[in-house]
Formats: C-alpha cells, sequence, structure tokens
C-alpha cells in the first residue's frame, strides 16, 4: 500500500512539475517587465509601439488561438479526419491578409492619432465628437472580453480537476492569480513576452505528442491502414457537408474583429516588417495546426471509439493520449501547453477590456480635455485589471455549465461588429461613425438571433456568415446617407 501510494505522489509530482516550472517562468516575465510597463499607458497597453517584429508575429498568433486550437481541432480530427482541415484553413489565409494589409494601415493611424486601443482608433479616424461610438465599443468590449477571460480560467479550473484531483473552483483561482500576477506588473510587454515563450510550448507539444504516437505505431503505412479499417472515409477531404466546410472557413472571419489580435498590430516598432511577421507568423500558425490535426488523426488509431475516451468526449483525445504514451514529466509538458493556449487569450483580452475602461472611459470620456499623470493612469490600469479579473471569477462560479455558448457568442459577435467596422473605415474613406455605430448593432444582434431561432439555427450554417456580411452591408448603407464629419 505504502508503494503504491508512493508510486502515485511519484508520478503527480512528476506531471506536476512542468506545470509549475511553467507558471514559475510566466510570472518571472511579468516581474522582468514591470518597469518598462510603469512608464505610462502607452507602455503598460501596447508597449509604446516598441514590440519587436518576431514578439509580435508569435504574440499575435499565439493570443488568436486559445485551447481551442489543442482541443477543438484535434477532437474535430479524431471523428472527421483530414477534412478538420477546413477549421485552421480559414483564420491562417485570413491572418496572413491581414498582416500583409490590415496591419500597416492600422499602424499608421494610431501613431498618426496617438491611438493605444481600437476605440481609440474608430472615434479618431471617424470624427466621433460626442463620444457616443467609443461609449458602445467600450460596453462591447467589457462584456465580450470578461466572458473571454472568464471562460480561459474556467478552463484553467477544469484542467487542475481532470489532473490533480484539486477542486475547479481553486484551479480556476490559480489560473486566474497567475494571469492577474504577471499582467498586471509587466503589462502588454510581458503579455507579448509571455506570448511567445507559450508559443513555443504549444509547438512543442504538439510536435512531441503526434510524432511520438506515430513512431510508437510502428510505421505510417501500418497507421493508415488501421485508420481507413476504422473509418473507410477519415482521409476523404470532402467527407462534410457543404455548408458545414463553408462554416468552418468563416471561422477566419472572426479575427480581424478580435481586437486582442488587432491591437498587436498598433504595438510593432517597425511598420516595414509586417512583411516578415506575416511569414513568420503563418508559418507557426500552419506547424500548430498540422500538429493539432496530426493528434487527433493519429489518436483515433489508438482510441477507435469515443466509447473509449473519458465521458466519451471526442475533444478529450489530447489530454487521453499523452496520458497514455508519454511518461509523467512529458505528459506535463502537454498539459503545460493547454495551459499556454489559455493564459495567451486571457491576458490578452484582460488587457484590452482593462484598456477600454482606463483609457476610452476614464481618459477620453470622464475627464476629456484634462491632464492627467502617467504614474495615475497606470495605476487606475492596473487597478481595472484587478477588477476585470474579479468579475471574471465571478462569472466562472455562476455559468459554469454555459461558459462554451459564451465564448462562442463572443467570437461571433466580436468578429461580425468589429471586424466589418474595423476593415471598412481603414480602406474605405467613405465610411461614416453613424455607419459603424449602425454595423456594430447589427452584428451583434445578428449573431444572437442566429444562435437561438431554431429557424435559422437548423440550417447549419455558421452565424458568424450571415452576421458579418450583414454588418458590411449596413455599414456602407448608413455611411452613404450619412456625412462623414
Amino acid at each position: 500500500m505504502i508503494t503504491t501510494n508512493y508510486i502515485v505522489v511519484s508520478i503527480t509530482f512528476n506531471k506536476l512539475l512542468p506545470v509549475v516550472l511553467y507558471f514559475i517562468i510566466i510570472a518571472a516575465i511579468g516581474i522582468y517587465s514591470a518597469r518598462f510597463s510603469s512608464k505610462g499607458v502607452s507602455e503598460f497597453f501596447i508597449g509604446g509601439r516598441q514590440m519587436g517584429r518576431f514578439v509580435v508575429a508569435l504574440s499575435a498568433v499565439a493570443s488568436g488561438r486559445s485551447a481551442w486550437l489543442l482541443i477543438g481541432v484535434s477532437g474535430l480530427a479524431y471523428l472527421q479526419g483530414i477534412s478538420a482541415i477546413w477549421a485552421v484553413a480559414g483564420y491562417i489565409i485570413v491572418e496572413f491578409l491581414l498582416f500583409l494589409f490590415l496591419a500597416p494601415r492600422l499602424r499608421y493611424y494610431s501613431e498618426k492619432y496617438d491611438c493605444i486601443t481600437l476605440p481609440d482608433f474608430f472615434a479618431m479616424h471617424l470624427n466621433d465628437k460626442k463620444g457616443y461610438l467609443r461609449i458602445f465599443l467600450i460596453v462591447v468590449f467589457v462584456i465580450f472580453m470578461v466572458t473571454y477571460v472568464s471562460s480561459q480560467i474556467m478552463a484553467g479550473g477544469k484542467s487542475f480537476y481532470t489532473h490533480f484531483q484539486i477542486s475547479e473552483n481553486t484551479g480556476l483561482i490559480i489560473t486566474a492569480f497567475v494571469i492577474l500576477l504577471y499582467t498586471i506588473t509587466g503589462g502588454f510587454l510581458a503579455v507579448s513576452l509571455t506570448d511567445v515563450f507559450q508559443a513555443f510550448v504549444i509547438l512543442l507539444a504538439l510536435t512531441i505528442l503526434p510524432l511520438f504516437a506515430i513512431i510508437d505505431f510502428g510505421s505510417i503505412g501500418s497507421l493508415i491502414k488501421s485508420l481507413q479499417e476504422i473509418d473507410p472515409k477519415f482521409f476523404d477531404l470532402f467527407r462534410m457537408p457543404g455548408l458545414t466546410i463553408i462554416g468552418l472557413l468563416a471561422i477566419g472571419l472572426g479575427s480581424p474583429g478580435n481586437p486582442h489580435i488587432a491591437i498587436r498590430y498598433m504595438s510593432i516598432k517597425d511598420p516595414s516588417q509586417f512583411k516578415w511577421t506575416a511569414i513568420v507568423g503563418t508559418i507557426w500558425n500552419v506547424l500548430m495546426a498540422i500538429g493539432a490535426i496530426l493528434t487527433g488523426i493519429v489518436g483515433r488509431a489508438y482510441f477507435p471509439m469515443k466509447d473509449l475516451l473519458p465521458n466519451a468526449d471526442n475533444e478529450n483525445i489530447y489530454i487521453s493520449l499523452s496520458n497514455l504514451l508519454l511518461s509523467p514529466f512529458f505528459a506535463g509538458i502537454i498539459l503545460s501547453s493547454l495551459f499556454a493556449a489559455i493564459m495567451s487569450t486571457a491576458d490578452s483580452q484582460l488587457l484590452v477590456a482593462a484598456s477600454s475602461i482606463v483609457r476610452d472611459f476614464y481618459q477620453k470620456i470622464l475627464l476629456k480635455d484634462k491632464i492627467i499623470e502617467n504614474k495615475k493612469l497606470t495605476r487606475l490600469s492596473r487597478i481595472s485589471v484587478f477588477i476585470i479579473i474579479m468579475l471574471s471569477i465571478m462569472l466562472a462560479f455562476m455559468i459554469k455549465e454555459q461558459i462554451l455558448w459564451f465564448v462562442l457568442f463572443a467570437w461571433g459577435g466580436l468578429g461580425a461588429s468589429i471586424g466589418p467596422a474595423l476593415i471598412l473605415s481603414i480602406f474605405w474613406k467613405k465610411t461614416t461613425y453613424q455607419g459603424v455605430i449602425a454595423g456594430l448593432v447589427t452584428g451583434t444582434l445578428v449573431v444572437f438571433i442566429w444562435k437561438n431561432l431554431p429557424v435559422f439555427k437548423n440550417t447549419g450554417l455558421y452565424e458568424l456568415i450571415p452576421a458579418f456580411f450583414l454588418s458590411t452591408a449596413v455599414i456602407v448603407i448608413v455611411s452613404f446617407f450619412t456625412k462623414r464629419n
């Protein structure tokens, strides 16, 4: 009995060690970044526009992926085989184009208007004198970002419970505390640097796991033969219905509307380096996507039926495969990658929400035209980060069972409302602030209605698609009938 307990404790310790080391490293990065981020709100929220090209490339792709890549894409590949490629193709293409075309213009305007937030950009670029557009954007950002942060720390809590038998509530508090520690001390610099580290952790895990599984199985030929016997259509690229494929490709439409991705473009030091960031960021996106898809595909050979997975849930293939094949220490690295995916998204969303409160509401609306010391603004920024994460913890306690719905709603809502508004504001000179407000309302409402009314939901069409294009149409129509200030 004593020997058995010793083995269990040893396994748990070896698995926990990489996670603890991971937490220590990102906390250290936060402390290291504290002095720079304390200089002012520009440094705290966009790194003073001094970020290097490599940091921007990796932080942009890492903050955009979240645990969905590791859990969702691998789970889809487990069920649908190689056709899961449609789930990653859309955002890879869109984000490559964003780096090349939207990013340079957004960076130019952000410096021209001295903007450090997206509401800042919209208000200055569209001459929103009365602040109506800024107010609406603040409300949208805070609601969606708090929901996003809440979902990510809840995922952290569930991970602690699954692997270390720590209660979900305790686990989410630990996750939230670590995110809070390095975000509140180091600001945008810490978030960006930790994103780079986390991008390496995720890629390492998505390389180790499928590669080890393929080697363990024996040969690629025998693996393919086994999978074809399990499911003859496993390597059929078009096995899913057309609308489903379109919906998966449309995931990329959400990328330009998610401010934690767009804000990276405003932070780069040298705008001439965006072509380089496009190449590096895309390579990283492609490698991570291949790793996630291969994990699901190879995992099907080890777990031919869903019933063999915990709770018969295909999205458990990522962790189940690592627990089956890897030593506790390497399984701990895989688990660390899951925390990396969670935190690389949550910290960025936390800063976006805080910047909306401090920069856009307090400085630009409440105390408009008044001079405020940078130290005071930085202090208020840190207080805002603390308040938002407390709200996120409370929300996580309240809506545990509904959190996935809120994540999908937030991604679709931001993608359909902010995305068209940002693209048209930058590339179409006739865009007006009235048109953008109308588009924001349209995109958000259509996502909500399409998601909830059976007559639309049962079509199988991802709600982001009609919402995105209707929002675009409304912005264009309203802009034609209103004048730009």
